[in-house]
This record gives structure tokens, sequence and C-alpha cells, in this order.
């Protein structure tokens, strides 16, 4: 996994987050970035997106061996991540993909 795909990622991230906030001030959502996948041995980084208020979490995997694709999953703060991963092209998570993925699904309304 290049870093490259993880700031590109994260640029798109940090963008629309920007724009929830400036639209949405009652989702507040917390941006991270975890490591901690490489250091159990697994050639992947994860990103995170939560919001406090619903409790409500997006995963997304960037794992070496699949460069391109962004393995994402809608859950929850107060679980552990399922093994059930959606896959996206990295090209096709875009500012407003995430910023819909925000919209819709950590708000009060997200199902």
């Amino acid at each position: 996994m290049s870093e490259e795909a993880l700031k590109t990622l994260s640029d798109r991230a940090s963008e629309a987050h920007a724009r929830i906030q400036s639209t949405y001030q009652h989702i507040n959502p917390v941006v991270g970035v975890r490591r901690g996948m490489r250091d159990n041995g697994i050639p992947a980084d994860a990103m995170t997106i939560e919001c406090l208020q619903t409790r409500r979490r997006i995963l997304l995997v960037l794992h070496d061996g699949e460069p391109d694709v962004v393995l994402y999953q809608f859950g929850s703060m107060d679980e552990d991540a399922g093994d059930d991963f959606e896959r996206i092209a990295l090209s096709e998570v875009g500012t407003e993909k995430l910023f819909e993925w925000m919209r819709d699904y950590l708000s009060d309304s997200g199902s």
C-alpha cells in the first residue's frame, strides 16, 4: 500500500469533513488514521470516520495487496468491526462520496 493512496484518501476525507462541518454542524465527525494493523503484521492502514453523538462509525481499509481498492464497513463505535466489508475502487471514493456517507450514515436519521 503506497503512502500516496493513504494521503489521497486522507485529503478527500478532510475536504468532506470540512463540508460536513459547515453544512451539518450537528454531525461533527471525527476522522482518524490508524496504522495499528501494521503493528500486528497486517499490511494495511485503516481510517475511521466516527460521530460521537450517534456512536456510528465508517471504517475504511487500504490493503497493500489491493492498492486501488478501498474496503469499507458501516458500523457502531460500540462494536468491533465485523468480517464483512464492501469493496469500492479508490478512484470512486472521492470527496463527494465521503460527504454523502457522512451525511447519510452518521446523522441521527442514518440507517
